[in-house]
């Protein structure tokens, strides 16, 4: 197994933040991982994505020119990345920021509402948890066990009492995800 996976949108979005989790989680399973972020200097309200590769052998190269998996949060994203999903790949995108949906029929294609989601949770903070449930429900990746793992080690101790609102809001975006 080999996923290859970029994530998209605006900086404070939690972008590089649910990709660094989706490759601790991947470390948690003895899984080969990528970790690669790219961001402008602006950062919040900036563009920001992160290429994540999760796999069962050793990984050639960090740098992609296209994708099994992509996650866009934004416009601006799903116009530079659409067009860079492999065939028979996965679009996720969260419907609240997107206008011109994707019209290829070569991709599956699934819409959360993830900051429907986190307003409805009453928690802005949780919006990357639940887009990350809503990846694992529609690309299993890694196990929700190994994400809580990862998300134990990577959060700085005082904000473990963070972790069961993030395993509530991993549980939301499986439930909230549904293909188009």
């Amino acid at each position: 197994m080999k996923k290859e996976i970029i994530i998209a949108g605006f900086g404070g979005q939690g972008v590089l933040s649910l990709g660094k989790t989706l490759a601790y989680s991947g470390l948690m399973e003895d899984k080969e991982v990528t970790w690669m972020p790219a961001y402008g200097p602006e950062q919040r309200g900036g563009t920001a994505n992160v290429t994540v590769i999760i796999s069962d052998e050793k990984i050639s190269s960090p740098i992609l020119s296209s994708y099994d998996v992509a996650i866009v949060l934004n416009q601006p994203s799903l116009d530079k990345f659409e067009k860079r999903i492999k065939p028979g790949g996965i679009l996720i995108y969260d419907d609240y920021g997107i206008k011109n949906k994707s019209k290829r029929t070569d991709i599956h294609i699934f819409e959360i509402s993830a900051m429907d989601a986190a307003t409805e949770m009453n928690n802005a903070k949780a919006f990357n948890m639940i887009v990350l449930g809503g990846l694992l429900k529609v690309c299993p990746v890694v196990k929700l066990e190994s994400v809580m793992k990862g998300l134990k080690k990577t959060l700085p101790e005082r904000h473990h009492h963070l972790l069961p609102m993030n395993e509530q809001a991993i549980k939301k975006g499986l439930e909230v995800i549904h293909p188009l």
